[in-house]
């Protein structure tokens, strides 16, 4: 016997799931295999966190206006707050 799960659910997962497959293939893309072979783990992940920063505090996104993720976010909860 199987585990029962409401469509719902199974339809929020294979996106949330989509979701973290595009960015894991997007880090592989534009960090890990361009400056490949690594040398020690230390090295890779001081290379995720430098990519990390990138991708949320620097990196212009079209949806959000042509501004950092972050920055899109301070601006959303400043006006929250301000309501």
């Amino acid at each position: 016997m199987g585990i029962y799960l409401p469509k719902y659910l199974i339809d929020k997962y294979r996106s949330i799931n989509a979701l973290a497959e595009t960015t894991i293939g997007l880090f592989k893309t534009e960090m890990i295999e361009p400056r490949g072979p690594w040398k020690t783990v230390s090295d890779v992940e001081l290379a995720t966190l430098t990519w990390v920063d990138w991708f949320n505090h620097r990196r212009l996104h079209g949806a959000c206006g042509d501004i950092p993720p972050a920055e899109f976010e301070a601006n959303y909860l400043a006006e929250l707050s301000s309501q």
